[in-house]
Parts: C-alpha cells; structure tokens; sequence
C-alpha cells in the first residue's frame, strides 16, 4: 500500500450567535486591539474546544463574552471559509433568544454592545454577516415573539 502524506491543517469549529429580542439584534463590537477585524460590529461568538458540543460551546462563549444566558434554536447558517491568518472555520450562526432580565458584562473582547433593530441593523453590523439577517427576515419575519 503506498504510502500518504499527512497533511496538517490549521482548522477550528466556529459558533455565533443571532440573539433577537423585541424585533432587536444583539450586537457587539469588537475591541481595536483585536487581529481579526477591529472595531467592527458582529455577531458574539467565537471558536469551540476540539469536540465541544456546538449548543454548549456557544451558550459558553456568549457567558463569557457578554455574561448573558441564551436559549440556542436552529442554525441559521453554515460556512466555511479561510481567515486573513490562513486559518481554515467552519461556522454555524445560530438563531438564538434570551429573557428581558438579563445584564450585559463584555468581556475585553468588546467594547460595545446594542440592541439594533432588525429592520436596519445591516448599517452598523459588518457586511460579513448580511446573509444572516436577510435569511432571518425572510423565515421568521412574522413571528413576534423573537
């Protein structure tokens, strides 16, 4: 049997999360000491342990970046993509929901965070994550309990 070469690939599993509430979008931005992409306005999230469960490691991630608690729904969507560093992600942003009562505590990841409303969030929020918002109107556009 010939002989493989092994091939060794700087790969990680990443998680965001889509929180809604009151037809508002949880944001945050990003510190400017950051490498990847400072000062922008994203999604919260970030990448899982090797074999993190994704539901855990994303309800982990935003506790440990804003201090609140969510409930993780169904993934909006999936991709792949190489990072300006070489590193290879998978992501998968999930839609996720939080209560009324919950006080924000950013980690020194971020320097702010909004509650923006959907309807016009694509101003502030990095373009990056534009499909996001457009495949959320376009599935739970008439549910107002999110």
């Amino acid at each position: 049997m010939p002989k493989k070469d092994i091939v060794v690939v700087n790969f990680r599993i990443a998680v965001k999360a889509f929180i809604v509430k009151d037809n508002k979008l949880f944001i945050v931005k990003r510190s400017k000491k950051d490498v990847q992409s400072p000062s922008v306005w994203e999604l919260p999230g970030g990448r899982l342990e090797l074999g993190e469960d994704p539901f855990l490691g994303l309800m982990r991630e935003i506790r440990e970046e804003t201090g609140m608690q969510i409930q993780v729904h169904n993934p909006l969507s999936v991709r792949h993509f190489e990072r300006s560093d070489g590193q290879v992600i998978t992501m998968i942003v999930f839609l996720c929901t939080t209560s009324d009562n919950e006080i924000i505590r950013l980690s020194k990841e971020h320097t702010n965070f909004e509650w923006t409303q959907i309807s016009n969030c694509e101003k502030k929020l990095t373009k990056f994550f534009h499909k996001e918002v457009r495949i959320f109107k376009k599935l739970y556009s008439g549910f107002q309990n999110l």
